[in-house]
């Protein structure tokens, strides 16, 4: 740390029982990361640590951000203990909070002896073998009056390239020998780290930009010991080294979406916007003012491609490992940090921050034959292959048009509004999930006040109007609903069999007027299928949590002609009914996309868009669905 550094009012810290794990996910895999000095490629690490198997392909990964331990190796006050203590944690629990890399962020020791460095590079051999990480000097490593031309040094023997070389993510250094990269795979995808030197000189530089132009689509993290500096506000702002370090790098390469460094305290954070109008998120933290020495503190970078978040947690395992009963009251205090520059979350839409350098081609159409497996009974979409008639996206969709059932099975549905319904109660939409086989949907405009919305229904003998479904069945459909979510929508239905169930000798239930099947929302927009079984006389009934607007979801009930499950996006729902359900107690009445009956009566129809519908006479497996959640 240099002298520049500011000291921050110690602040009384919450403790908490944290989990052994700061970003706990189950995990069983492997790494891949880069095996040669010129170009890192990916290849898996057969590393196996302490805690089990690192998962290169979850999308919940960490990566472990290690600052300032130059207090632990000070000539003959140094004391390791607690650094060795923070890489036993991260060998033991590699696998339960899925570590996908370490990088040190400089002042490894205090003085750059030969002892200090020594005795810090031998600590380091806890960690070699087991996590894959990086180190880069800080100002107390080296000459702190010289750039990366500087020539040999104690800390170029113990840390330079051949301390990397057979780590699996190593992809090469510079020529001096005091910049490194490492390529890894994580999330199911490969990632770049960056880690520059003490004032890195212009060839430095060079070599850095050498090293994005050779992975152009990887996202970079970059790693330094002086980039920036913050006040007691956390705010963090860019040092003198740190703004030649963005514009000479950092705004100019989209790739770089993070970059951290140490040397100054208190820590602090804040968001740039580079050359191409995107985030970089800047983070300063060091914790060497705290109780001995930071007592081997470490930051985690928890990474949830699934939640689009990166979740930070900052604590010390050397504390945490001891009883609460026997920490001393310092140490109880900083076995945790939860200020707002130590405990916080950032929302990263990961894919669409790193389209402009690397862009995921959406999927392509999949055609009907691909997507009807053995059984399938129905299935109907709104493209060119599902209609003839299909027309402009915003153009209404004629009452009378024909959407076949792809099948060949007669299923065909037709469609007509309902009560005081205009053109634009329905019309053709190019809207679509994005794992949906087909393109398109229908765009429904449904509502009350007057009653309006349409339906697309069987012809009087379709076959699926009487179909029992003895074996089970498996019903899927695509649905987005509108943000904002106006009007009142209470109860409208998506789909279901005209009739009622009373029809069928049921008389149990809440009502006998309601159909024998249907999947309908809730006024709190909570999904519900509710079905009259052909055996029991029961209402078994599903009910999901409140689904959300504004984002195409998958619904799918699976039947294995016992009981019935709901999915949504592949999620298995907790509200399903252990009542006995044996089959659907069809009337011979149409199967109805777009509303559900009461009464034999129509009231609002569906509000939002429907894609792709397909129904399945066996159940089927998550793997198996329209869109592949296994």
């Amino acid at each position: 740390m240099s002298t520049e550094g500011q000291t921050s009012h110690h602040q009384a810290l919450h403790r908490r029982a944290l989990l052994r794990a700061a970003v706990a996910v189950p995990a069983a895999g492997a790494v891949a990361a880069g095996t040669d000095a010129g170009r890192a490629e990916a290849a898996e690490d057969g590393t196996v640590a302490a805690g089990g198997r690192f998962d290169a392909e979850s999308p919940r990964f960490a990566l472990a951000v290690l600052p300032d331990t130059q207090y632990l190796f000070d000539a003959d006050s140094a004391d390791p203990a607690p650094l060795r203590a923070t890489f036993r944690y991260l060998a033991a629990e590699r696998s339960a909070a899925n570590i996908a890399f370490m990088t040190h962020l400089g002042d490894v020791t205090e003085h750059g002896t030969d002892d200090e460095i020594g005795l810090a590079a031998d600590t380091f051999r806890v960690l070699h073998g087991r996590v894959p990480y990086s180190v880069l000097a800080g100002n107390h490593d080296v000459d702190s009056s010289t750039d990366d031309q500087r020539g040999g040094s104690a800390y170029l023997a113990a840390f330079g390239p051949d301390r990397y070389r057979a780590m699996p993510t190593f992809g090469g250094a510079s020529p001096d020998g005091y910049n490194s990269y490492h390529v890894l795979r994580a999330g199911g995808r490969r990632w770049l780290v960056l880690a520059l030197d003490w004032r890195v000189s212009d060839k430095g530089l060079a070599w850095a930009q050498g090293v994005l132009d050779a992975h152009p689509s990887l996202p970079a993290v970059l790693t330094t010991h002086d980039i920036a500096w913050s006040d007691d506000d956390g705010r963090a702002r860019l040092s003198g080294n740190g703004q030649r370090l963005w514009d000479r790098l950092v705004k100019g390469n989209d790739q770089i979406f993070l970059a951290l460094g140490g040397h100054y305290w208190p820590p602090g954070r804040t968001v740039l916007t580079n050359d191409a109008g995107n985030d970089v998120h800047l983070h300063v933290t060091n914790y060497q003012d705290r109780y001995y020495g930071g007592a081997g503190m470490i930051r985690t970078y928890g990474f949830d491609l699934a939640r689009n978040v990166i979740d930070v947690e900052t604590f010390s395992p050397w504390f945490l490992a001891r009883d609460q009963e026997e920490r001393s009251p310092l140490a109880a205090e900083t076995v945790e940090l939860t200020g707002g520059a130590d405990r916080f979350s950032l929302s990263v839409d990961f894919e669409a921050r790193f389209a402009g350098f690397a862009p995921v081609a959406p999927p392509v159409p999949r055609p009907a034959r691909a997507v009807m497996p053995r059984g399938t009974l129905a299935y109907w979409r709104f493209d060119a292959d599902g209609t003839d008639a299909a027309g402009t996206p915003g153009a209404g969709v004629a009452d009378g048009t024909v959407v076949k059932d792809l099948t060949g099975n007669g299923n065909d549905l037709t469609v007509r509004r309902l009560h005081s319904g205009d053109a634009d109660v329905l019309t053709w939409s190019a809207d679509h999930h994005r794992g949906q086989p087909a393109h398109a949907s229908l765009r429904f405009d449904g509502g009350k006040n007057p009653d309006r919305g349409a339906v697309l229904t069987t012809a009087a003998r379709a076959a699926l109007n009487s179909e029992k479904f003895l074996r089970g069945y498996t019903i899927e459909t695509f649905v987005r609903l509108p943000e904002p979510f106006e009007g009142d929508h209470s109860w409208m239905g998506i789909l279901s069999w005209e009739g009622r169930n009373a029809e069928a000798g049921k008389t149990t239930g809440w009502s006998p007027l309601e159909p024998t099947c249907s999947l309908n929302l809730s006024p709190e927009r909570f999904l519900q299928f509710v079905v009259y079984p052909h055996r029991q006389d029961a209402d078994p009934t599903s009910w999901s949590h409140a689904v959300p607007v504004g984002r195409w979801m998958h619904i799918a009930v699976v039947n294995d002609g016992r009981r019935t499950v709901m999915y949504v996006d592949g999620s298995r729902i907790a509200r399903n009914p252990a009542q006995a359900s044996t089959g659907i107690a069809t009337l011979g009445k149409p199967f109805v996309l777009g509303a559900t009956q009461f009464d034999a009566s129509f009231g609002q129809g569906f509000y939002g868009w429907i894609g792709d519908t397909r129904i399945v006479g066996r159940p089927l497996p998550v793997e198996d669905f329209l869109t592949p959640f296994g």
